[in-house]
């Protein structure tokens, strides 16, 4: 199912540089997705320590 474009200039960009309409994650190839889970991930879990030291530094 494709999208239509919002107007003219919408449809001129998506030609010529060729943005997706939408994307399906099983299409992207395996060694991408596996980085980009690491990436996700790695955020996640640097994002969860920040919050945690942050609220042990109010502690003590």
């Amino acid at each position: 199912m494709e999208k239509k474009p919002f107007n003219d200039a919408d449809a001129q960009y998506q030609k010529h540089v060729g943005t997706p309409s939408s994307y399906n994650m099983k299409q992207i190839p395996k060694p991408i997705r596996i980085i980009g889970y690491f990436m996700i991930g790695f955020m996640a879990i640097a994002a969860a320590f920040i919050i945690l030291a942050i609220m042990l530094d109010k502690v003590l």
